[in-house]
């Protein structure tokens, strides 16, 4: 993970990634996207035509990535649960990120569960970053208390 690039970098993944959010399952793909960027787990942008409907639902706030472009917030809807503003997706990304463009991502620590190929996937740590943590990303992490200057 500290090997990732600086600017990140957008690869495609064929890990299989399901998302659960009140006991139903919200999205499955093989489609996944991942962001890697140095001193952070991987970030999995999903394609929102795999959701199950209604799952994903506009919110309020955003916010600015110097790489990405500007953000638009979502609520992710499951079963009887709304977990607000859990999600973020980039209306119209930058040229280097334009892949991005119909796919969300979000933070697995307010879902039920995540998974990357069977894998329970653990958040990172903090309020603000979206890292997917899996035994195949190695830390320290950005995130973690004292990590804010790296």
């Amino acid at each position: 993970m500290w090997d990732y690039p600086r600017p990140p970098r957008l690869d495609p993944t064929p890990a299989h990634v399901v998302v659960v959010l009140g006991g139903v399952t919200v999205l499955d793909t093989r489609r996944a996207l991942r962001v890697l960027e140095t001193s952070h787990p991987p970030t999995y942008y999903l394609p929102l035509a795999d959701a199950l409907a209604g799952a994903f639902r506009p919110a309020p706030g955003g916010s600015w990535c110097e790489w990405k472009g500007q953000a638009s917030y979502l609520d992710v809807v499951g079963g009887d649960q709304v977990a607000e503003g859990a999600a973020w997706t980039y209306p119209s990304p930058t040229p280097g990120f334009v892949d991005l463009l119909d796919h969300v991502s979000l933070y697995p620590g307010r879902m039920d569960r995540c998974t990357v190929d069977g894998e329970v996937v653990r958040a990172q740590e903090g309020g603000f970053y979206g890292g997917w943590v899996t035994d195949a990303v190695v830390g320290p992490f950005k995130g973690a208390p004292g990590s804010l200057g790296w």
